[in-house]
């Protein structure tokens, strides 16, 4: 799937809705609970079941990065399916630490 920025997608196993806030210049295989999301307004295929090796939930508010690959997700809409890129857990991204306040 090639993405954009401002793309917004949706899990089709759980509730989990992600906006795309920096996107790879390649194809990724990008996907939540073990399936691969959809674009929103899009219906996902019928009996989607949540694979048990990606479940973890998605936090809402919580950004997703991986670095190698320059892809950034925020996450609009909580659910129970972990994220994926390629088939490998896509992890939560770090907070930038505050400056020292001397």
């Amino acid at each position: 799937m090639l993405l954009k920025p401002g793309t917004r997608l949706r899990s089709t196993v759980c509730t989990t809705e992600i906006i795309v806030v920096r996107a790879p210049a390649e194809d990724v295989e990008l996907g939540c609970g073990g399936s691969p999301v959809i674009p929103i307004g899009e219906e996902p295929p019928a009996g989607g079941t949540l694979d048990p090796t990606f479940a973890g939930p998605t936090k809402l508010g919580k950004r997703y990065a991986d670095a190698d690959a320059g892809l950034e997700l925020l996450c609009t809409k909580g659910g129970d399916g972990a994220l994926s890129l390629s088939g490998r857990p896509l992890p939560e991204k770090d907070a930038k630490p505050l400056p020292a306040s001397d």
